[in-house]
This record gives structure tokens, sequence and C-alpha cells, in this order.
């Protein structure tokens, strides 16, 4: 008779799990996902590309009012909308952050907003615009902005769209457009910022505020919490799709290259400067095996996940899985491909470094299937068992902290079950469907937490 036991003994070399990357879900009900970031606590906030801030907390609910609703001054659609969320580094104390959105004339804006001083869940719904961009076409807005180490707001900006940049934007330093962005808002005077003194072009031709030259659309970019490396994941052309790294401390004056290059390949090279004289990526890959477009992503920083430590997250929108770049070699490994259709569209990062993806629908964690234990459940305020009768897995939950969510993996990270919790019902998993081996379960819970435990069906 086949029957499903808990793996209560060591693996064989035979079934020993390696390092292997899932996908959990965290919560579901967005619309339009394009960004996750924190506020330097344990909330996480979801910015929908139609014009709602959302706040999602740390046990996986989410707040009914929004944070923010900019859906009446913003034009949404394709690669416009509310697109990006940066707190300020003295968020606890000023109580400001920062958007980026494109305006109902299809301009890019970057604004500065504030919290309400009664309820940190509610945000103050009017701003002060600190720049507005325009915007030639309605693609390549870029869309992400970050604060650095240096305590100043980057700002990512496309080259104004069309196809290979047909106004030469990226490389003409009069133009915002096709650029990293660098200002300095700790100033109560209008324009309510200053170009810090190391941007490249303070006082000689060129734009003030910009710290580097040569991109194509990026649309993600991170700064490495610890040690405050610049990661780039820059959208390709026809072909390439590239991830740049700029070292701390942050060289500015740099020029990333494009459209006289496509990743370190030649693209349209009359009158561009030699080579040599460009940063080229650290790593980049082809749009063979269907991809499409990066979506940068995050080095991890986290501590629950030793084995993801210096490799940077990444994904491509066309392509169900998600790759890393080992930080030492610049080698890309990836994943399988996950089950279901999934065009992620954002990574996001919570106050410990633990990493977050979406599907612009739903928030996943990303996790190390082989740190899963072979714990039992039976001290997590609910029961787990096998039914070897009829072939499946029943779980009963309750207590002040109970089950949520079932999810059932194979040794790939791959997908296999996912099924909600009741409170106080015996819930069960059928598995007759699957093949004998070796599988983790994962069980999340209302506060917050994950149980895993490796299994064997034989």
């Amino acid at each position: 008779m086949k029957k499903l036991l808990l793996l209560l003994i060591a693996f064989t070399p035979s079934i020993i799990f390696s390092q292997t990357i899932a996908i959990q879900s965290f919560a579901t009900g967005f619309s339009g996902a394009v960004e996750i970031t924190h506020a330097g606590d344990n909330r996480l906030f979801v910015v929908q590309q139609g014009g709602l801030i959302r706040v999602l907390n740390s046990n996986g609910t989410v707040n009914s009012t929004p944070f923010l609703n900019l859906s009446s001054i913003i034009a949404s659609g394709g690669e416009r909308g509310l697109l990006g969320l940066a707190f300020h580094p003295n968020y606890a104390s000023n109580g400001y952050f920062f958007v980026n959105y494109t305006n109902t004339s299809g301009d890019t804006v970057i604004a500065r907003y504030s919290v309400s001083s009664t309820n940190p869940d509610i945000a103050i719904n009017s701003g002060t615009i600190l720049m507005t961009i325009s915007q030639p076409y309605s693609n390549h807005n870029g869309g992400s902005l970050k604060f650095g180490p240096d305590g100043y707001l980057y700002i990512g900006m496309g080259d104004g769209g069309s196809a290979g940049d047909p106004g030469n934007r990226a490389q003409n330093i009069n133009e915002n457009l096709g650029k990293m962005l660098r200002i300095d808002v700790n100033t109560t005077i209008a324009p309510y910022y200053t170009s810090p003194a190391g941007n490249p072009y303070i006082g000689v031709a060129g734009n003030d505020e910009i710290w580097a030259i040569g991109v194509r659309n990026p649309w993600k970019f991170s700064f490495n919490r610890l040690n405050g490396d610049l990661w780039i994941g820059d959208v390709g052309q026809n072909n390439i799709e590239e991830i740049n790294k700029v070292t701390n401390p942050l060289t500015a004056g740099l020029n990333f290259g494009w459209k006289c290059y496509e990743g370190n390949v030649a693209y349209q090279t009359a009158g561009c400067p030699p080579i040599g004289t460009l940063t080229m990526p650290v790593a980049q890959y082809t749009h063979s095996g269907g991809n499409c477009s990066i979506t940068g992503g995050y080095v991890y920083t986290g501590t629950m996940y030793p084995n993801f430590l210096n490799k940077y997250f990444f994904a491509d929108y066309c392509v169900n899985r998600i790759g890393y770049v080992d930080t030492t070699t610049n080698a890309i490994t990836y994943t399988p491909n996950f089950s279901g259709n999934n065009n992620f569209t954002s990574f996001g990062e919570d106050m410990n470094g633990e990493l977050y993806v979406t599907n612009s629908s739903i928030i996943y964690k990303i996790v190390d299937t082989a740190t899963a234990s072979t714990t039992n459940f039976e001290n997590s305020g609910f029961s787990l068992y096998p039914n070897p009768a009829k072939d499946s897995i029943t779980i009963s939950s309750s207590g002040a902290s109970f089950a949520k969510q079932i999810q059932l993996f194979d040794v790939s990270g791959k997908l296999l079950i996912s099924k909600e919790v009741s409170q106080n019902k015996s819930n069960i998993i059928d598995v007759t469907s699957l093949s004998n081996g070796v599988y983790l379960l994962n069980i999340s819970t209302t506060d917050g937490n994950n149980y895993n435990s490796k299994l064997v069906k034989d």
C-alpha cells in the first residue's frame, strides 16, 4: 500500500537535498503590484501600478485601507503608472517618503509625501512635486527610486522609449532620460532638492541631477543593505539583458554604454566613446529560451537561508523562474521553471534582508527548501499526520496562532499543491497523484511563521 511518512532519519546520498530555491505564497489579492519595500519596520508596502500603495503586515494580511491612493492623478497602463516608492532614511522621525509616477500628461513625476501624524498606516493625500521629466514615448519610463548608502535619492530613468533610443538620449548629458539620477532631498527650499557636489556635471556642461549615463531602462535597481553596492537590472533591446554593478564607495560619472552597446555587444557605435571608457555589465543573458525583459532584484543579506548569501537574485518577465548571480564569480544559475504562470514584475526586501517576489497579484516569499527540518509540528499549535488508507495528509489547526496555508514542493522547488487551511477543522491534502519520492511540506501560520518538513512517499 502506498503511504506518506514523515522523514525522521537522515537521507541517504541518493536523496540529499541541495540548495533549492522555492517561492511560497505570502499574500494575495493585489492588482498590478510593481514594487515591494519597507519603512524600517516589519510591514511591507506594496505599490500597485494603478495608483495604490497598500500595507502588507508580517502575518500576510493586507490592510483594507490603502496607505496612499494616487489613482486620480496618474496615467496607468503599459509601462506607465505609479512605479516606485522609497522611504526617507529618517522616516521614523520626519515621516517623508518619495514616489515615482506617470502624470496624466504622460510625464514622470518625482514627489514627496508624508505619513499621517496620528495613523502610521495612512499617508496624507497631498504631496510636493520635486521634479517633472518629459517623456517622448509611453515606454521605458524606468520607475525605481532608492536611497543609497550616501543618503541621497537615486532615480532610474529609461531612455524615453520607442526602440533603439531614436533621440540618442541615453548618451546626451543634457537629457535626464537614459540616466541614473542622484539628488539630495534634505532641503526645505523649492524645488526641495539639490544636486550633490559629487555629481559629475555640477558647474560644467550637462544636467546637474545626472549621476551616471547610458542606461536603456533600469526598471529595477537596488543597494546591498550591508555594503552599499549598487546592482542595476537594465532591460535590453532585442537580444541581451544586462546586470550592472557599482561597488561602494559609488563612483559618479560612469557610462553604462547604451545605445553604443547592448550588454557587451556593439549596437550602434558611431560617435561613441572607446569601449575601454565604458562600464560594462558584470553579467548578462540572451533572449534565447523565451527571455525578454530583466526584473532586477537584490543581493540576499538575510539570516534565514545561509545558502543564499553572496547571491544577487533576479528574474525575467517572460520566463517562469528565478536566477541568481554569484557575487564572487558573476556566474548565473537558474531555478527550474515554477508551476503556474508567473510574469515576475518586482522583488522586495524586508527589514531583515529576507526576499520576496511578485507576479503582480501574489506576493511570494523566496525560500531555500534545503533548510527544511524533520519536525512533526506537534509543538506548533497544530498537528500533522499521514493517512495511509487515503493516501493523503491530514492537518488539524487550532489555537491563537494557527496554520493558514499548506504548500507541498518537489525537490526542485516546484510548487505542487497549495491549500488554504481552516481553523478547528481537519484539512486533507490528497497526494494520490504524486509519484514516490521526497517532498517538502511548508505550513505558514497566522503569526507570520513558516514550518517545513521533509516527507517521503513510498
